[in-house]
């Protein structure tokens, strides 16, 4: 994938750490294509959230360089005022806890933020709350404080400020995550489409499950912050020794195909419930 298509972020020897004792990338380079769904597999603690932020502009590369859209993405780049308003209503990042992103009163608030902020007019900003409020199903939370609804209402609203300046990039940070099985089927289900209408879908996630879903093209880190496999999903699912080096899967992991003609794999680990029990209790 890449040789037809537009590249949307380009990093090439990029390097970063929060303290000099313990860099989190050095010489990392990969591209992002317009409209790809890209899944960045790893365990816990292997750089994908610093990934994402630094894409997202929050953080900045101390060697190599990061660019989005051709620019480069530094600070003194975004000092100019028309090129953040530009990047921050073409790029969305929602985080792994969406609690984090709510500061609102009310969630009609939350989801205006944005827009009031990058500009937009107040009647544009009634029509855009008012109709991704209705796209995701959450009218009815409209004045309801944020900080007492569930997990996955959490999520919702976290994700309609996102939705609510229509970016052309998403960045999603373990977004299945604390999320019940119907909440996680409606996410996934609803990436898919926005991928549909021309989305670039950009997913951080431990989540194997996640990857036969929605991913295009998967980066799986290893834990020493390295880029050690990057494919398709299909065939890094069934690489068993790459998913236990990069500590993704329990050795008792193997993958069963789903029958009836269907050539979807899913994820499987045979357990046996007294050993288990006897391991953890």
């Amino acid at each position: 994938m890449g040789r037809d298509k537009e590249c949307v972020f380009a990093l090439e020897n990029v390097s970063f750490s929060y303290n000099q004792s313990r860099p989190v990338f050095k010489g990392l380079s990969l591209n992002v294509f317009r409209g790809e769904r890209l899944v960045l597999l790893g365990p816990n603690g292997s750089g994908k959230s610093t990934l994402l932020k630094l894409m997202a502009g929050l953080i900045f590369s101390l060697d190599g360089t990061v660019r989005a859209f051709g620019a480069l993405l530094t600070p003194s780049t975004f000092k100019d005022q028309d090129f953040s308003f530009s990047f921050r209503r073409r790029v969305g990042l929602l985080l792994q806890n969406a609690e984090a992103q709510l500061f609102c009163p009310t969630v009609w608030d939350e989801v205006a933020f944005g827009p009031l902020h990058l500009g937009f007019s107040r009647a544009a900003v009634k029509e855009r709350v008012d109709e991704t409020l209705s796209l995701l199903g959450i009218t009815h939370l409209r004045d309801r404080s944020p900080h007492q609804l569930s997990d996955g209402e959490k999520k919702k609203v976290a994700l309609a400020a996102v939705l609510a300046v229509n970016p052309e990039v998403l960045l999603l940070d373990e977004p299945t995550a604390n999320l019940d099985p119907r909440s996680q089927y409606w996410l996934l289900n609803f990436l898919l489409a926005l991928s549909q209408v021309g989305k670039t879908i950009v997913v951080a996630t431990h989540e194997l499950a996640t990857v036969p879903v929605l991913a295009q093209r998967v980066l799986v880190f290893g834990e020493n912050y390295r880029v050690v496999a990057v494919g398709d999903p299909e065939a890094l699912l069934a690489d068993r020794e790459l998913l236990l080096s990069a500590n993704l899967v329990h050795p008792d992991y193997h993958l069963h195909r789903l029958g009836q003609g269907k050539d979807h794999l899913y994820p499987h680990v045979h357990v046996e419930p007294e050993k288990s029990a006897k391991n953890y209790f």
